[in-house]
């Protein structure tokens, strides 16, 4: 627990100085970096991870439906379509993100 406490303030405290010299940027030097913004970059990396995301627990999902099917053959209906459905709602964070990044 201490770990993950620790670990979290150090996440946002490398958030925060990460993000200040950004939001203290004036207009004038924003419009003078020209194409040099790494901005352009963002909408790749929230891609990449979104879809990462979606692999590893689409996979946890496969292997906690295969291991209860296993165990109890005669709920493999209702498993299956429990399944289904949460694959199609972890795959809506992909495309919400692709969503996302297409309308900026």
């Amino acid at each position: 627990m201490r770990r993950r406490v620790l670990f979290a303030v150090l996440l946002g405290m490398l958030a925060i100085l990460l993000a200040a010299p950004v939001l203290a940027q004036g207009e004038t030097a924003k419009a003078e970096s020209g194409a040099s913004n790494w901005f352009i970059y963002l909408p790749a990396f929230a891609m990449a991870i979104a879809s990462s995301v979606c692999g590893l627990s689409q996979s946890k999902a496969i292997v906690a439906a295969c291991e209860s099917v296993s165990r109890n053959p005669g709920a493999a209906d209702s498993i299956r379509f429990f399944l289904i459905l949460g694959l199609v709602l972890i795959e809506s964070l992909a495309l919400y993100t692709l969503l996302i990044i297409f309308a900026k």
